[in-house]
């Protein structure tokens, strides 16, 4: 890592673009084919858990491949540095969600309240707060490989607020959609999402890279075996927003104007928690590979828990999984371009970096 030439491919550089287009075929998908549309989209893992298995293959394979890259011997000195982290946990857990409910409540209960009743207002305020409350997991590591972090500190960050999020996500969620009442979080959802979004993929990562250094050496591992991967994160990106969009297809054609109401005070809380932990890692002298991962996690969602969580509370054709699904369309080209400027202002951070 560390090249601030690094080369994307062609899936990478037009990314927005492909999301545009995952859209379209998700929607047109959902609408012609309503029936097997249904049936993948019961396809759960266990009665009950919520955890879609085709979106949680696909999620997988985002992951998996991020993880081959990680030393994990590395880990052990990235307490040395602990700035990062500590920014990183202030910003997601005493910042993002209460920020994202204010954000919420003023635009859907004041704003825009005319315009799509009191009824939709609560449902959209739960399923942005919803959203706001579940860290970004697997596609972090998709946007930390594009703004060249630190893969390894990228996985503590990560794998801290996951545990955070055991204990944090029912209670926080609980106490700021106070206008919903018998609000029950399930943590079962929690435990299947953790198990399958992290936990597996992280020893599957382990295991390969050392067993295949191990029998076929460093170079090997890096120039063949992670190579063949390069495109698999991307693609399967692009899968899963697919499906995502089949998904809610009904919703979304039919409350598109809801859509655009929607994404307002969601692209606003996420370019001020990216901005706010970006400069947060300016102020204490964060290296670059530390800062630039941290604003992404600021600012990104664990769009696939806060989907299956606003299913499971509401339902399928709720509003607040429609301000879930939302978050998802608004990620990815916002999340492309907080890498974007993370890149371009690198330099920023360089004196850190010569520390460091």
């Amino acid at each position: 890592m560390g090249s601030p030439t690094k080369q994307i491919n062609v899936f990478e550089r037009y990314l927005t673009l492909w999301v545009a287009l995952c859209m379209v075929v998700g929607v047109v998908l959902g609408k012609a084919f309503p029936g097997l549309i249904a049936a993948l989209r019961g396809m759960e893992f266990g009665s009950g858990s919520q955890i879609n298995i085709p979106i949680a293959v696909l999620i997988w394979l985002m992951i998996y491949p991020m993880m081959l890259k990680i030393d994990f011997a590395s880990i052990a000195r990235v307490g040395q540095r602990p700035r990062g982290l500590v920014v990183t946990l202030v910003v997601n857990w005493l910042v993002k969600p209460f920020s994202m409910a204010f954000f919420g409540w003023l635009f859907f209960r004041h704003l825009f309240l005319p315009l799509i009743g009191a009824e939709l207002a609560s449902q959209y305020i739960a399923g942005v707060i919803i959203l706001a409350a579940a860290p970004c997991t697997a596609m972090v590591f998709v946007w930390s490989y594009l703004a060249d972090g630190d893969p390894a500190y990228t996985l503590v960050q990560v794998s801290v607020n996951d545990l955070v999020m055991l204990v944090a996500f029912a209670p926080v969620v609980k106490f700021l959609v106070t206008g919903t009442s018998g609000l029950e979080v399930p943590f079962k959802v929690l435990l299947y999402s953790v198990a399958i979004f992290v936990v597996i993929p992280l020893a599957a990562g382990m295991i390969s890279r050392s067993w295949l250094i191990h029998s076929r050496g460093i170079e090997w591992f890096n120039d063949r075996f992670v190579a063949f991967f390069h495109p698999v994160t991307v693609l399967a990106l692009l899968a899963t927003l697919v499906f995502i969009f089949a998904f809610q297809a009904e919703n979304i054609t039919t409350r598109w104007f809801h859509v655009l109401l929607i994404a307002v005070p969601i692209l606003i809380q996420v370019y001020f928690n990216a901005s706010l932990t970006y400069g947060l890692m300016k102020l204490f002298k964060v290296e670059y590979a530390v800062a630039a991962p941290g604003a992404l996690i600021g600012a990104s969602n664990f769009f696939e828990l806060a989907v299956a969580t606003a299913i499971a509370l509401y339902g399928a054709g709720s509003g607040a999984a429609l301000a879930t699904v939302v978050g998802v369309l608004v990620e990815v080209p916002v999340m492309l371009s907080v890498c974007r400027v993370c890149l371009a202002t690198r330099g920023w951070f360089a004196t850190a970096e010569a520390r460091s």
